[in-house]
């Protein structure tokens, strides 16, 4: 059996490695007396970059959450390093869910829209079994509707933090980049981020999740254990 089909997700390590330990790093060793804030920076960034290219290596496969916070902290770098105005850390706190709010709206008009791949696929439901009962009971037109609906409330997710990204990292980062106090603002920003902002897009996510499912019973007559995929 090859490396690739053993790996196991470890989503603690990949939150540890890619965010809480940058966030030390920008918090407590960005001082002139520790590493200062351009080695701060480029330690911090060190860590989702080598935790990126292990996991390619070794499993074959990329680290969706390792490479995400590899361009979060390359981003991030990349304004502290060249010292770009602060409102540029806003924007790009805001720009990447709304680039992903914007893909998912914009692939409705496609073959493929992400709402499918992301809720409505078959490693999470049996959609063969799905679309014949839906199609048995001439519901297939129902069923588009409130997909469309589960991709307004997905979009509406990412706009939402989207805009709490923004909003958080125009209260919390008030220091001029290239300093070491910018450098502990940063680490404060992706700590407060989780509780402040990913909890409630979690949750804006589930009741997508519990609106589908509930499309999916009320259309086709099954229960949630008959539209699992089988694992």
């Amino acid at each position: 059996m090859s490396s690739t089909s053993t790996h196991k997700p470890r989503p603690m390590v990949d939150l540890l490695v890619s965010i809480a330990i940058p966030a030390f790093i920008l918090m407590k060793l960005s001082g002139d007396e520790q590493l200062g804030a351009s080695g701060g920076l480029m330690l911090a960034l060190s860590f989702p970059l080598g935790w990126g290219i292990f996991e390619l290596i070794k499993y074959r496969k990329f680290n969706f959450i390792a490479l995400l916070g590899l361009a979060n902290v390359a981003l991030t770098g990349g304004i502290g390093l060249l010292e770009l105005d602060l409102k540029w850390l806003a924007i790009k706190e805001a720009a990447i869910p709304a680039v992903i709010g914007i893909a998912v709206l914009i692939s409705t008009f496609t073959s493929k829209p992400l709402i499918k791949a992301m809720v409505f696929n078959p490693a999470v439901m049996d959609v063969d079994k799905i679309m014949q009962r839906l199609q048995e009971n001439n519901c297939m037109a129902a069923f588009e509707k409130r997909l469309m609906n589960a991709t307004y409330m997905v979009a509406g997710s990412f706009a939402f933090s989207a805009t709490m990204n923004y909003i958080l990292a125009k209260w919390i980062v008030t220091s001029p980049t290239g300093t070491p106090e910018f450098n502990e603002q940063l680490g404060e920003l992706s700590l407060y981020s989780y509780p402040m902002i990913a909890v409630p897009s979690m949750l804006m996510m589930m009741a997508t999740f519990y609106y589908l499912w509930r499309t999916i019973r009320d259309l086709t007559g099954l229960k949630l254990e008959e539209v699992l995929a089988n694992q």
